[in-house]
């Protein structure tokens, strides 16, 4: 399922098999699948372990798990399930002190998830924007220990229009820890873009693909 600009009425169902799909993606040569645990993101705890399960046993490729991770043993259960890497957002902007303990704790098994709705950091499951701006939220983490930042400019998610370049060129130059793109891609044109700012932004580690690689837009063969 996707979302268009992280509205829940605003979906997209692709298949009832998330396995099948994740299968399908690593046969294409993905390095990462990300997933997203969307109702967990709603309700704010996982609710889709049993799909999770299945897709680790269907793919060998490491797998990054957001959407409703809140507390510690919700991470940890994840991480012991198989998950290469947990995706915190809304318990990170709430706590600190947990983002720097969980930080200490697992190191790059753990990443922020940094969505911004007009500069502002959006939470539970983008519904609410808060009053802090993604780049000091971005500045704030990176202290914390944390290694990764996934940054997603929500009003380009599922638009198909190409990524915010220059909000992502300005939060590559807040950090230091790596920074993975979300949000936008339309075509390969968009991917090599990205490519091409890594020139000027080093710690642009990667990028997220998700509505482009559903309607055949993209193919992972060609980036």
């Amino acid at each position: 399922m996707r979302l268009r600009q992280g509205a829940a009425d605003a979906q997209t169902t692709y298949s009832d098999d998330p396995a099948a799909m994740a299968r399908q993606w690593a046969e294409q040569g993905a390095q990462w699948l990300h997933v997203v645990d969307l109702d967990g993101a709603f309700d704010g705890t996982p609710k889709n372990w049993d799909s999770v399960r299945a897709i680790l046993k269907a793919v060998q490729i490491p797998v990054q798990l957001g959407g409703g991770l809140r507390t510690r043993k919700q991470i940890e259960d994840a991480l012991a399930m198989g998950v290469s890497r947990c995706v915190v957002g809304t318990k990170a902007c709430e706590s600190s002190s947990f983002v720097k303990e969980l930080a200490a704790a697992v190191g790059d098994r753990v990443a922020v998830g940094i969505d911004a709705r007009d500069g502002f950091v959006a939470v539970k499951g983008w519904t609410e924007k808060t009053k802090l701006t993604a780049v000091d939220f971005a500045k704030q983490v990176d202290t914390l220990g944390i290694q990764h930042i996934i940054f997603t400019d929500v009003s380009t998610d599922g638009m198909l229009t190409g990524p915010n370049l220059p909000a992502i060129t300005g939060m590559c130059a807040a950090v230091k820890c790596s920074v993975i793109a979300s949000g936008g891609v339309g075509n390969t044109e968009h991917i090599h873009a990205l490519r091409k700012l890594t020139e000027q932004c080093r710690n642009l580690t990667g990028v997220i693909v998700g509505k482009a690689l559903y309607d055949g837009r993209v193919k992972l063969q060609l980036c």
